[in-house]
């Protein structure tokens, strides 16, 4: 099983351009949508978070049921699900404003122990970064890793929830240990400051870097790099692609038995350039639809 720690949110989607455009609410927050692309590819997930018992909080429930996501981790709070308001720009990039004070997700507490099923664990976004829920699965990542469980991180910066950007550079910089593999996209990288090879040091068997339509880049601790383009397609939006990344990266590792750093470092060129080319696939077809909508394991072909 691949457990996905993080929150559970409503993106509010504008349907036209203009800021008063009537805005469609849609099931979000970069781990609800990786653990939503894991269930569509077929891997057995768990989601591990802690989601409102409003109207919205049920919605999100029920599409990690569908999705067949196993949700008896989920914590439950009354307080409100946090919103999150999207901008799309020409070119289908997507921004986002929050409204997060007092909402459910950021009362998580970390679990007494992960299922003894769990073969890794993933994390990332505004979970990482609000608290007191940031402090709960930054104990989580590092009891995981203590653990010998593979983990995966994909902080996925939303710049405008981090008061102190030095402080939560620093913070990340303290996760690397505790990380197996290191996903980011390259304006992640720019505000972060380093590089895949100062990342590498600190701890993780492999960092992929996204880079948009051009595809994805793979740097491994032996000091090798493979990359492969990205796929050509109309985008509508990108709204969950890199989420999805996440997801097919951690779908086609358990496929080939490889969530172990020792494995990572054993899958040579090949290996990660199939990989990376499902990653590329996944994530072009959810880049070809509105909203966060993975595709299912029957629209990627052979894996």
């Amino acid at each position: 099983m691949i457990v996905v720690a993080g929150e559970a949110l409503i993106d509010l989607v504008p349907h036209a351009a203009g800021a008063l455009a009537n805005l469609r609410p849609a099931l979000g927050g970069g781990p609800y949508n990786t653990a939503v692309a894991l269930g569509r590819l077929g891997s057995p997930t768990a989601f591990c978070s802690r989601v409102s018992s409003d109207a919205f909080g049920e919605a999100l429930l029920g599409g990690l049921r569908e999705a067949g996501v196993n949700v008896s981790s989920v914590q439950r709070g009354s307080e409100p699900t946090t919103l999150a308001v999207a901008s799309i720009g020409v070119d289908g990039s997507a921004a986002y404003s929050f409204y997060v004070e007092g909402t459910a997700d950021r009362l998580f507490t970390a679990p007494a122990q992960l299922p003894d099923t769990a073969r890794a664990v993933s994390f990332g976004t505004c979970s990482l970064v609000l608290e007191p829920g940031a402090s709960a699965y930054e104990e989580l990542l590092r009891s995981a890793a203590a653990q010998g469980v593979f983990t995966a991180l994909d902080p996925n910066i939303r710049a405008v929830l981090i008061p102190d950007a030095d402080a939560y550079r620093a913070r990340f910089t303290s996760w690397l240990p505790s990380v197996s593999l290191l996903k980011l996209s390259e304006e992640d990288a720019t505000w972060l400051g380093g590089t895949p090879r100062d990342w590498l040091a600190a701890g993780p068997a492999a960092v992929v870097v996204t880079r948009g339509g051009d595809g994805l880049t793979v740097f491994t601790r032996d000091g090798a790099e493979h990359s492969v383009p990205g796929e050509k397609v109309d985008v509508v939006d990108t709204i969950g692609a890199g989420d999805t990344v996440n997801a097919a990266l951690l779908h086609g590792l358990s496929v080939r038995d490889a969530l172990s750093p020792a494995a990572l470092a054993g899958l040579g060129p090949d290996g990660w350039t199939d990989l990376l080319r499902l990653a590329a696939r996944a994530a072009a077809i959810t880049c070809s639809r509105a909203g966060a909508e993975p595709p299912y394991a029957a629209e990627l072909g052979s894996l």
